[in-house]
């Protein structure tokens, strides 16, 4: 195996999995130790991970659309299914950028609706569906995180309304805060929210906490959230106090 396609799966499993020890990389990768701590000391220099010991956690951050992908796709799509069934034919919606607003793309497939998004993965999925009126919005291209920002997506966005927006998350705050790793996308999601008449939150279990350092919006800012998380005493609180409905599937 490639060094760079093990470096690849050494992040997807810190990321989606935690802290994890050199043995249990090195069995999954099917390489010895000696190789696993060398791609560890590697992917630590370029400020990806932290090593500790016996192993190694990653590092909070922006992730590339094509490393989380593949993430918990049954749970993003059983989210997915859920959001699609909250749409009527002959609605806009507005779709964030991240992977759970690629997976609701899919459920899309034959409606007859406005789709609004920065997201070029659903761009390219819903691109031949002739049902769907789609609006691509303007921007500074991010190209491994598949997605447009910038002063342009938002002056796009001042100039439309939705009838939906699906947001993606970061992380989940026990107060019910909305945060994102990265601070580029936060004013465009802000932006979404204001353009949007519902705004509903898509969040697997792995969004609570989740990680984040730039927050997006609050509790307030919510009117439905659709996760397949278990039920948090104190996420729910803040959550229900807003008036936010939660749809556990």
């Amino acid at each position: 195996m490639l060094a760079e396609r093990r470096h690849q799966l050494i992040l997807r499993a810190l990321r989606s999995g935690g802290p994890a020890a050199v043995a249990d990389l090195s069995e999954k990768l099917g390489v010895s130790a000696a190789t696993v701590r060398r791609d560890l000391l590697k992917l630590e220099e370029e400020g990806l991970l932290t090593r500790v010991h016996g192993g190694a956690v990653a590092e909070e951050g922006d992730q590339p659309f094509a490393e989380v992908a593949g993430v918990r796709v049954p749970e993003k799509d059983a989210i997915a299914v859920r959001a699609a069934a909250m749409v009527e034919d002959g609605q806009s919606v507005l779709l964030d950028i991240g992977t759970t607003a690629y997976r609701l793309a899919r459920q899309l497939h034959g409606r007859r609706l406005t789709v609004i998004t920065s997201n070029l993965v659903v761009y390219e999925e819903l691109a031949d569906d002739t049902g769907i009126e789609l609006v691509l919005l303007g921007g500074v291209l991010r190209r491994e995180y598949r997605s447009l920002v910038g002063f342009l997506t938002e002056d796009n966005l001042r100039q439309l309304h939705a009838d939906w927006l699906f947001l993606g998350t970061s992380g989940i705050r026990p107060g019910g805060q909305v945060m994102d790793t990265t601070v580029v996308e936060v004013p465009v999601k802000r932006a979404m929210i204001a353009a949007s008449d519902r705004v509903v939150l898509l969040a697997d279990a792995g969004k609570f906490p989740g990680t984040g350092m730039a927050r997006v919006c609050g509790p307030e800012d919510l009117h439905v959230v659709v996760t397949n998380a278990p039920s948090d005493p104190a996420t729910c609180a803040a959550l229900g106090e807003a008036g936010v409905k939660v749809v556990q599937v």
